[in-house]
């Protein structure tokens, strides 16, 4: 036993489990890298500013959850609570905006980490699946997006998630807003760090989980009730092109996320399946982050999507993903001579694309075809001095039990007959 284990809150991803995580990741991405989407790998801790000037100061992400560090006493950093700001710190960096091809595309995987209270689909480190549409404003991008993340949930089996929609208001019209939601939530009985939110972003009130909370929000003030024509036209074609294409989704007038860069457009995917923690992704546009950070004006629009969230609506519904065999070939050797031969088969099966492994460790043939049982091989390569002094091998069906001799030089290709 290791003295060490993983962190609280965190964990590893091992075989066979791990791979799922892989087929997952693959799915969410196929439809990005079709939509012209390339990509993109930032630092795991950018400068703490980065994310409290474009998350949020009044972000619980920023108050309470980003794990900060000091480097050698001088600047402090801070290990990436989410993708965007990172992604789009490292566009203007590149200066890819500059590059005359707007929007600039990018997607993304990797790990993130915010100190929670750790529980079924919520860690402190988590992986995601990101995109980003750089230096546009189209309603016909925000559809894109969200209908590449529905595809991709698709394409994984899942039927019961859920997108939510709202329109979050620009400059124009949400500071009016703004300023008559804090009046009402001014009157209401809140904790001190509630009350210091409806001074920073009141917006973020209405996203507040606890029920004393949303009791009191009842006859709140909506956004809807106070967006400019331009945004009203803005989110009707948003939902037009969405309708379209047939992706069902339900208008939720409280739906504002976590973070304080958001515009216009915001969304969420939830699953039924998976309890109190129900989110397995979202995003929206914002047109004002680039601005925020440093850059120029540069409305963005993107979406991340949890990797961990989504095995766990996998397994709500009960899916098992048809994933290729780690292994479909296992050779044993009998003796040294045939140790030798048959590895030589084992790179030559490889180089052809067929998963195949060896049965290391000299052990004898009963613990060598337990050992290619195990591995979940569907043939067994067996050979031993007589086979070797006639030139065959020995090619065994796992399933069938059925065993005939193959000559040396032509295994790999009665492999790949026999794999149809």
């Amino acid at each position: 036993m290791s003295t060490f284990k993983a962190p609280k809150g965190t964990y590893d991803l091992l075989p066979p489990e791990s791979a799922t995580y892989l087929a997952v990741r693959e799915a969410i991405s196929a439809p990005l890298k079709r939509a012209g989407y390339g990509y993109a790998e930032t630092p795991g801790f950018e400068q703490v500013e980065l994310f409290s000037r474009g998350v949020g100061e009044s972000t619980d992400i920023v108050t309470k959850e980003m794990y900060t560090l000091t480097q050698r006493g001088k600047e402090q950093l801070a290990l990436r609570p989410e993708g965007t700001a990172s992604v789009l710190r490292a566009a203007l960096e590149a200066n890819l905006h500059k590059a005359g091809n707007l929007p600039v595309k990018l997607w993304y995987s990797g790990s993130y980490y915010r100190y929670e209270r750790p529980q079924a689909g919520r860690y402190r480190h988590f992986s995601q699946v990101g995109a980003e549409a750089i230096g546009a404003e189209d309603p016909a991008l925000d559809a894109e997006l969200i209908i590449l993340a529905v595809d991709a949930y698709k394409s994984l089996g899942l039927k019961n998630f859920r997108l939510l929609l709202n329109s979050l208001g620009d400059k124009e019209c949400r500071p009016a807003y703004r300023d008559i939601l804090q009046e009402f939530l001014r009157n209401l009985d809140l904790d001190e760090d509630t009350r210091r939110r409806i001074e920073i972003n009141p917006l973020r009130v209405l996203d507040d989980k606890r029920e004393d909370v949303q009791k009191q929000l009842v006859g709140a003030p909506m956004l809807r009730d106070h967006l400019c024509e331009a945004c009203k036209e803005y989110h009707e074609e948003v939902r037009t092109l969405l309708t379209a294409a047939g992706v069902a989704f339900e208008d939720d007038e409280k739906l504002v996320r976590g973070l304080d860069y958001y515009t216009r457009t915001t969304f969420e995917f939830v699953h039924d399946g998976l309890g109190s923690q129900s989110a397995v992704g979202g995003g929206g546009r914002y047109d004002g982050l680039s601005e925020m950070i440093g850059g120029p004006a540069l409305p963005s629009v993107g979406w991340a999507l949890g990797v961990d969230r989504t095995v766990l609506a996998l397994k709500a519904e009960g899916i098992d993903l048809e994933l290729p065999a780690a292994t479909q070939v296992f050779a044993v050797p009998l003796g040294e001579e045939a140790r030798r031969v048959l590895f030589g088969v084992v790179t030559e099966l490889r180089r052809a694309g067929v998963a195949t492994d060896f049965a290391f460790g000299g052990k004898g043939l009963k613990n060598a075809m337990k050992s290619a049982n195990r591995s979940g091989a569907r043939f067994a390569l067996v050979a031993g001095e007589r086979d070797l002094a006639e030139g065959v091998v020995q090619l065994k069906d796992l399933e069938s039990g059925e065993q005939k001799a193959v000559a040396l030089d032509t295994v790999v290709g009665e492999v790949l007959s026999a794999q149809g």
